[in-house]
């Protein structure tokens, strides 16, 4: 038995196989571009506001000019040449007509019925014989007939009589379909014979040579490359080595705007004569006087004599442009406002370096000037200067109006705490906001997303002590409380518990669900909780008018050493909540508790370990929070054996060996009032009342009842 390999002569095959391998690249590609044609930042809900200021097209332009970054136009390409081909193949399968191949049956060749007798058997080959034998027989032209035709026909019918009188080929017949016996197999290759016949088999050569010798190494060399030009936050590696080089551990923002500036990936913006037009200009608009600071561009003396420094070139335009977008400059040329609003976006990728690098020395001072230059670079705002001009149509003359002579800034949430007619009275009026602008200033304060901590404190999850190297959980509870909320709801105190899961509960535990109060236990008031669908549910995109990107907030939450000054635990950054943030309307907040959590492992010894607790919002100047939480670590001995004192206890009435104690004549002790356990690092003390209770700390503008 032999194999045989056919080419696809008859040209019904090969569409099938074309079709299959076109549908395999062409859905992922198209897939792939309506990912990129889709814009990611539509989902998100936005802070709705009708702010405009005078370059809200250019940003707006540079906006789509990034989103169109992402629509490569080969792969719209390839996806419309892939349909087209699936479509054409397709058109070939409904239209070629499949080849039938008949089952080899003598009765057929013999043109006589199955129930034919021997006799009738023997005269219908007789009489086929004598017309068909090679010698007798001659070939018909009308019917385009040769000898070959012929003599095969009479082998045909020859190997069919056999069949039906032989005994041996008869049985062959029965047994394998074919008087010949057993046969080979036979195999189609899904390709048309001419592409290896006439001389066309050095094209397949070559096409094979180009596929896989030129264009497959090419395309995986320069993915592999690729990957290596870049670190994992997307940054040129020449650019993370630079931004490296300017890194010390007393820099401040000023200092980590400047290292900002040394990125490569500024130089397609600034390509030969570009480098150094319009230098001068904007120098002389961010070194003039300023309204709010001695100089217009919001730096210091210091960064001033740094940029000065610098050689003339694509660097220091970058920094001066850099500065006049912080300082929102109006440089009068339209070329020079779409460079200064175009430089602010790579400056802030070019941080998520710098926010690595700082991670990996864990000093405090650089990791808090990285997160403090993000909220600069997103609201174009200079460091130290007044957080209310993030707010709408406020200029530094609104400010000061606000301000006065003060030297401390004052903060969204304290200019919205005042009473509507002190706010009004100090920015409305001539040369400062009309009663249009100062409504929509408001309205826009009243939905940024500011995190008020309510409580936070450590845990160990099944567990009622910390003990050495054991995995702790850091527990931040707190709510979105815009600025100037009205009817701000007291706190639920069980909103502050954090329940652990059941023991059985892999979607729990496993975080793909959370606990949710679902009511109270009649006779012992305890909060009744299951288990629920985790939700993911994103803050409103930043309210940024002057940054052209779209941007949504995230909270970075760690535990620094002050006395050290160093990171204690690496920042969890967290995107996505498990409650709304605002109703439906976009509007109104829900003032729903929020829960953050981040897991690391406790010292090895025991001890009392207190840290400072930074909550740091990366799209808003101020509305960070700073607090003690005191870490208390228990010997893994005490613990144990606080944990056995606490299971010895005199039988309860209500339980069962309660009651069979006082059928005894004994006197079970009364059942004590259910207490809340708050599972905060000072659990272990046992009770929430002790004013040593460090642990579960909360900030003064979010008080508990």
């Amino acid at each position: 038995m032999s194999t045989d390999y056919a080419y696809d002569e008859e040209g019904f095959l090969w569409p099938f196989f074309v079709f299959t391998l076109t549908l395999i690249i062409t859905i992922p590609l198209t897939f792939l571009l309506i990912k990129r044609s889709r814009d990611p930042a539509a989902s998100f809900p936005r802070i709705q506001t009708s702010f405009k200021h005078d370059h809200t097209d250019t940003v707006d332009t540079l906006r789509k000019q990034e989103r169109r970054k992402d629509r490569k136009l080969w792969l719209f390409f390839a996806v419309i040449a892939g349909w087209a081909v699936m479509g054409y193949m397709l058109y070939l399968i409904q239209t070629t007509e499949a080849p039938t191949h008949k089952l080899w049956n003598p009765y057929d060749i013999l043109n006589i019925p199955e129930t034919a007798t021997e006799k009738q058997i023997k005269s219908t080959y007789k009489k086929l014989s004598l017309r068909l034998h090679p010698d007798k027989a001659k070939p018909d032209p009308s019917k385009n007939e040769t000898i070959e035709d012929l003599t095969a026909r009479y082998v045909e019918i020859s190997k069919a009589y056999q069949a039906l009188t032989d005994e041996e080929i008869r049985n062959n017949y029965i047994q394998y379909g074919n008087p010949d016996g057993k046969q080979g197999y036979s195999i189609n290759i899904a390709l048309p014979k001419v592409i290896v016949s006439d001389g066309n088999g050095k094209y397949v050569v070559l096409l094979y040579s180009v596929l896989f010798g030129v264009l497959l190494p090419y395309l995986v060399g320069s993915w592999w490359y690729g990957t290596l030009r870049r670190s994992k936050e997307g940054v040129l590696m020449e650019s993370a080595n630079r931004i490296f080089r300017e890194y010390k551990d007393t820099i401040d923002e000023g200092g980590v705007i400047t290292a900002l500036s040394t990125g490569k990936e500024y130089e397609e913006l600034f390509k030969g004569d570009k480098a150094d037009s319009g230098l001068s200009k904007v120098e002389s608009r961010i070194f003039a006087e300023g309204e709010l600071s001695p100089l217009a561009g919001g730096l210091s003396v210091k960064d001033k004599e740094k940029l000065e420094d610098l050689d003339s070139g694509p660097r220091r335009k970058v920094l001066a442009l850099l500065w006049a977008y912080l300082g929102r400059i109006e440089l009068d040329d339209a070329e020079l406002n779409k460079a200064k609003f175009a430089v602010a976006p790579i400056a802030h990728s070019l941080n998520k370096a710098f926010n690595a690098i700082s991670l990996a020395y864990m000093n405090t001072g650089p990791l808090l000037a990285s997160y403090y230059t993000s909220q600069l670079l997103i609201q174009a705002l200079p460091p130290k200067s007044s957080p209310l001009l993030q707010l709408p149509y406020f200029t530094p003359a609104v400010v000061k109006a606000v301000e006065g002579d003060s030297r401390i800034h004052t903060s969204v949430q304290s200019f919205m705490d005042r009473p509507d007619t002190k706010r009004r009275s100090l920015v409305v009026g001539k040369n400062l906001l009309s009663e249009e602008q100062y409504r929509e200033a408001v309205s826009v304060a009243k939905q940024l997303p500011f995190l008020r901590v309510a409580k936070a404190y450590f845990k160990v999850t099944g567990e009622r002590f910390i003990v050495p190297s054991s995995l702790v959980t850091l527990v931040v509870k707190g709510r979105f409380v815009p600025p100037g909320s009205e009817k701000v709801p007291d706190i639920d105190p069980n909103d502050l518990e954090d329940v652990d899961p059941a023991e059985d509960d892999l979607d729990a535990i496993s975080g793909r669900k959370t606990q949710k109060l679902v009511g109270k236990d009649e006779k012992t008031g305890k909060p009744i909780y299951e288990s629920a669908e985790t939700e993911h549910i994103a803050a409103p995109l930043a309210a940024a008018p002057y940054f052209a990107r779209d941007h949504s907030p995230r909270w970075h939450v760690f535990l620094t050493d002050s006395k050290q000054g160093r990171v204690a635990v690496p920042p969890f950054t967290f995107a996505q909540f498990d409650r709304p943030i605002f109703a439906a309307d976009g509007r109104t907040p829900t003032f729903a508790m929020q829960t953050l959590k981040a897991q690391f492992q406790a010292p090895p010894q025991a001890g009392h370990y207190t840290f400072v607790m930074h909550v740091v919002c990366d799209s808003y100047v101020g509305f960070d929070t700073k607090m003690e939480v005191t870490l208390i670590v228990e010997e893994a001995s005490k613990a144990a054996a606080m944990a056995a004192d606490d299971e010895i206890s005199e039988p309860d009435e209500d339980s069962i060996a309660g009651i069979m104690h006082a059928a005894k004549g004994g006197q079970p002790k009364k059942r004590k009032p259910a207490k809340e356990d708050d599972s905060d690092s000072d659990e272990e003390s046992g009770t929430d009342d002790e004013d040593d209770d460090t642990s579960a700390t909360n900030t003064d503008t979010e008080p508990e009842n």
